[in-house]
């Protein structure tokens, strides 16, 4: 569940939403994560979406020039229109420079 980043920094895009519908929506999802994580700079994804259809997905990159080819990516576009279209009524994608990061894994 939790992406295995390198030392800071490096970016993450940060993708809230409020799903509206789900036809074809877990299929290209999961084809998305796919082609993500085959893009030069993709350091690691994290998700968790809820029963009332709100989420949240951060992706983790090496820098911004990864993140703006993400974005420009033809099957990440058409993705991108349709979740517009058929899946989502809301949704707030924020671009971050992750500077430190601290954990903690507890004994039980």
């Amino acid at each position: 569940m939790f992406a295995k980043t390198p030392e800071p920094p490096y970016w993450a895009v940060i993708f809230t939403s409020k799903r509206a519908g789900d036809e074809g929506y877990a299929e290209v999802s999961a084809r998305m994560e796919e082609l993500g994580a085959q893009q030069p700079g993709f350091l690691g994804i994290e998700s968790v979406h809820a029963a009332d259809g709100s989420g949240i997905t951060v992706s983790y990159w090496h820098d911004l020039e990864s993140i703006r080819a993400w974005k420009a990516n033809e099957e990440h576009r058409t993705a991108q229109q349709r979740g517009r279209a058929e899946w989502y009524a809301r949704y707030v994608t924020r671009v971050c420079r992750v500077e430190r990061e601290y954990s903690f894994e507890g004994g039980g």
